[in-house]
């Protein structure tokens, strides 16, 4: 899938990501959740988690699984953002969401996440999103709710031990899961 705008027209572009896209993508998810970088942006899981955020393996799994994919977005043919979306059934999983902290705040995000909800509809029939956020992160949780996300109250442990996801550092975290009808 690609829709693509005239070059330099501040359009952005959505299409699937592929095994040749890991080596930019890594770092771009790196660069909204995790070090120094990531704090020029409001999403930062900085203060929360040392260590990596991913993989390039675990990012290439996303990219080469059937029936999953990650939405490589683009503006004048430069890659700045992402997310995974995966089939499950009735519903996607939607995860990996990354912005450049440096547009950050500007409504992409917006954008980016209506855009997959709709290509996640199209694409597999779907009724329902789903996501997993960290649920000591209360801002980012009430963006999503301002998107029509609501909260199940379902937690799911944090991996503690697992630095592939990484290094908390707090001993109280849990997935929240939140979930959108699309019907």
């Amino acid at each position: 899938m690609d829709t693509a705008p005239p070059r330099n027209s501040g359009e952005l572009t959505y299409r699937d990501a592929v095994e040749a896209d890991v080596s930019v993508l890594v770092p771009l998810i790196e660069s909204a959740y995790r070090g120094d970088s990531s704090r020029s942006g409001w999403t930062t899981e900085a203060d929360i988690l040392d260590g990596q955020r991913t993989d390039p393996e675990s990012v290439r799994e996303i990219v080469t699984t059937p029936g999953s994919t990650l939405l490589a977005v683009e503006r004048d043919g430069e890659l700045i953002a992402c997310c995974q979306l995966e089939h499950r059934g009735e519903a996607a999983y939607f995860g990996m969401f990354a912005v450049r902290p440096g547009l950050q705040g500007a409504g992409l995000g917006r954008q980016i996440i209506a855009e997959a909800e709709r290509i996640a509809r199209e694409r597999w029939s779907v009724r329902e999103m789903q996501m997993t956020v960290i649920s000591v992160r209360h801002e980012l949780i009430a963006w999503y709710v301002r998107r029509g996300y609501r909260r199940t109250g379902k937690l799911t442990p944090f991996p503690y031990g697992d630095e592939r996801v990484g290094v908390p550092q707090r001993d109280d975290l849990a997935f929240e899961l939140l979930v959108k009808d699309l019907s």
